[in-house]
């Protein structure tokens, strides 16, 4: 439909036909495909390809391409027609090649085999639905027409089913709801206007330089109830939740604690059960964060169709991907707040995934009087103001079409119109003070470390994670094994209550000697475990680092072995971020392209081997370190991230450290750590020898096997 069929009606032949070719020529997907053709072409004349400005030139290609074989085998419309059509398709060829020409890196994007990134497929959807034709069915991009999934799709876990039974009278809190009517006397200078894009507009137009952050009262202090202490940025905005305010677009730079933030303004807000929806590679941070900050709660990660979930749980974490299974009895449960991390994935209000998110946030306001509404990203604005719409709906600022009332009896009070400049300050000023949060870590450097390592803990839920998982388990039964035979054919005859540690320690050191010396072993060695774990988590590592890149700019990324490098370089390609690498086999010349690349031009990401690059080289232009898989010694792991944390770093340093959660990566990491307060005691004139690598991988071994005998009841 839409592809130039006929039309209905019409009076005479001879003087409607003209206009009919004319609306024709605006039918279909050629002008789709000529309006974002140009918008392409002004982004790179204006030096300002974004993401998306990457993602729509693709699409352009892709479909243009598509064009022009159905127009070829068009037989159907007259030959006239098909040339007229096939001239519009090569201007648009045309505008793309010297588009490419003036920005060389989308000639990548030309190949016919380049894959399409989630927001590519988007972008496609929404250019074919702009034409009137039926968008592709894609498992990556789902769009719906109402606001939840198919009933089919709905899934309701059995504890869900007991809360609802034990609670069978959970009404709705309407007490306050008078707070959110419109208190303005009068009549409405405002009723007539178009004030959605005026309000997106004052963002463009009327910021003068000043930060978009709202008012925050000082702390009185900044101990947690369960002993830890925030930074005061931090305690400020967990005040303004105390003093009652309930919605924030909390846009911090990543490092400055918004998951504590969010978590903390809940408990001063009262605001339980809590739902938190996270894209999943942050899913176990949140559980672990959760956990620290708010020891008190009960928290429940939903996994899949639900099966383990608590529905007594104070927190429930769901992330995006199947948010679509659950968003039936969640509008319904009763959370009295909602989190929304990396709000910038529901921007496009089409997505399934927006439309889910909303219908929670809608349900949540008529349900509850007041309820905690958090939009929490480090990236508010990923393309353009536009980005801001979903967002603000969600947290209940706007709808569809016009500011709800508290926001509207703000910009009644102005006493000005969208033709007057004077509105524009005024109407963002407004829109800030209903709960905008932005601080960088330049704002708020003495609060925080110069440097800092902030471990993600991620779920390896899928067959490699289970087969990680098994053969840890195997290497720990070997491991015992070997306990049991030498403790049976021990002549000593000494004998020792519970675990023999000290035999302990000599079974770990055979193990060691033996990967060291390549003997074979049934079942997988220490060296191998680690690098499988690597392996498995490259894509959730690559994906933070993507994240981190989008939030604030440049990341340095650093792995020990070559297929984590490459499988973090192939999603970036995907995502369409650009990047560099520096790699052991490089040539000078191509080392010190990559650098540079990075460190003066547009590079985002710079992917480096921890031994290649754990040395020598500044890259100080970044203040973000993702450490994809772990160093055996805290030295190599510190060289990495002094690459970064050097004389003339104006910004505190965060090295992002991504942990393979329930597997033996959490224990090196620990052990890591152990060694880390050793060295430096001995620089401190410690009598301690500083541990090597070898060490550590002793220490794993040793763990492990403690672990396993102490499991089984000792001996």
């Amino acid at each position: 439909m839409g592809r130039g069929g006929q039309r209905r009606g019409g009076a005479t032949q001879t003087a409607s036909r003209p206009r009919r070719q004319r609306e024709l020529d605006n039918e279909g997907i050629i002008p789709q495909l000529a309006k974002a053709v140009r918008e392409v072409e002004g982004a790179v004349q204006r030096n300002r390809v974004t993401t998306e400005i990457r993602s729509k030139f693709q699409v352009v290609a892709l479909l243009a391409r598509e064009e022009r074989s159905r127009v070829k085998a068009d037989t159907t419309s007259s030959e006239g027609h098909r040339s007229e059509q096939m001239k519009r398709l090569d201007g648009i060829g045309t505008i793309l090649a010297k588009t490419a020409a003036r920005h060389p890196t989308f000639f990548e994007l030309l190949d016919e085999g380049a894959e399409l990134s989630w927001e590519a497929l988007e972008v496609k959807r929404e250019m074919q639905k702009a034409a009137g034709l039926e968008p592709e069915p894609d498992p990556a991009v789902e769009a719906v027409e109402g606001e939840v999934a198919p009933v089919e799709r709905q899934v309701v876990p059995r504890s869900v089913v007991a809360r609802q039974l034990a609670n069978p009278f959970m009404a709705p809190d309407f007490v306050g709801a008078a707070k959110h009517r419109s208190t303005h006397d009068g009549p409405h200078r405002l009723a007539g206007w178009e004030l959605i894009g005026p309000l997106l507009e004052s963002f463009e137009r009327a910021s003068g330089g000043a930060k978009a952050c709202m008012p925050l009262p000082e702390p009185t202090s900044t101990r947690t109830a369960s002993g830890h202490t925030l930074m005061r940025h931090q305690a400020q905005l967990v005040a303004a939740a105390a003093a009652g305010h309930r919605s924030f677009l909390l846009a911090d730079e990543p490092g400055l604690g918004k998951t504590a933030q969010a978590l903390l303004a809940a408990e001063a807000a009262k605001a339980f059960p809590l739902l938190v929806v996270v894209p999943n590679v942050v899913k176990a941070n949140w559980a672990r964060e959760a956990g620290l900050w708010t020891p008190r709660r009960t928290t429940t990660v939903v996994h899949g169709d639900g099966g383990d979930v608590d529905g007594f749980a104070d927190i429930v974490v769901v992330n995006y991907e199947v948010l679509d299974r659950h968003v039936g009895w969640m509008a319904e449960h009763g959370f009295r707040g909602l989190v929304v991390d990396e709000a910038h994935f529901i921007k496009n209000k089409t997505s399934q995934r927006s439309q889910h998110v909303l219908h929670l946030s809608s349900r949540m306001r008529e349900r509850i009087a007041d309820p905690l509404l958090l939009a929490l990203t480090g990236t508010p604005l990923i393309n353009d103001v536009e980005d801001f719409r979903a967002i603000w709906q969600m947290l209940g600022w706007i709808d569809d079409k016009k500011p709800l009332p508290q926001l509207m009896d703000k910009l009644e009070e102005i006493g000005l119109t969208p033709i007057d400049r004077g509105f524009y300050p005024s109407a963002r000023a407004a829109v800030i003070d209903l709960g905008i949060v932005r601080r960088q870590k330049v704002d708020v450097a003495s609060d925080i470390p110069a440097r800092r390592i902030a471990d993600i803990p991620v779920e390896l839920d899928d067959e490699i994670g289970r087969s990680i998982r098994e053969s840890e388990r195997e290497l720990a039964r070997r491991l015992v094994e070997r306990y049991d035979m030498a403790l049976a054919t021990r002549t000593s005859g000494s004998t020792v209550q519970g675990i023999d540690h000290e035999l302990v320690r000599r079974v770990a050191t055979w193990e060691r000697e033996d990967s060291d010396n390549g003997k074979a072993a049934e079942g997988e060695n220490v060296f191998g475990m680690m690098r499988r774990i690597g392996q498995a988590k490259a894509g959730l590592a690559a994906d933070y680092a993507a994240q981190l890149a989008r939030n604030v700019g440049k990341v340095v990324y650093f792995a020990k072995h070559i297929d984590v490098m490459d499988a973090a370089q192939e999603l970036f390609d995907k995502r369409g971020i650009s990047h560099a690498s520096i790699r052991g086999d490089q040539s000078r010349t191509a080392r010190e392209k990559a650098i540079e690349s990075f460190t003066k031009g547009d590079t985002q990401v710079i992917v480096c081997s921890l031994s290649a690059a754990g040395v020598g080289i500044n890259l100080q232009v970044a203040s973000n370190v993702v450490l994809a898989e772990l160093s055996w010694t805290d030295a190599e792991q510190t060289q990495a991230i002094d690459r970064v944390h050097r004389i003339g770093q104006d910004q505190p340093v965060t090295a992002w450290r991504i942990i393979a959660a329930q597997t033996m990566d959490g224990r090196i990491a620990e052990l890591i750590d152990s060694k880390a307060g050793l060295a430096a005691r001995a620089l401190d004139g410690s009598d301690e020898e500083v541990a090597s690598s070898a060490d550590v991988q002793l220490e794993a071994l040793v763990v492990l096997l403690t672990e396993a005998l102490t499991a089984r009841g000792g001996r």
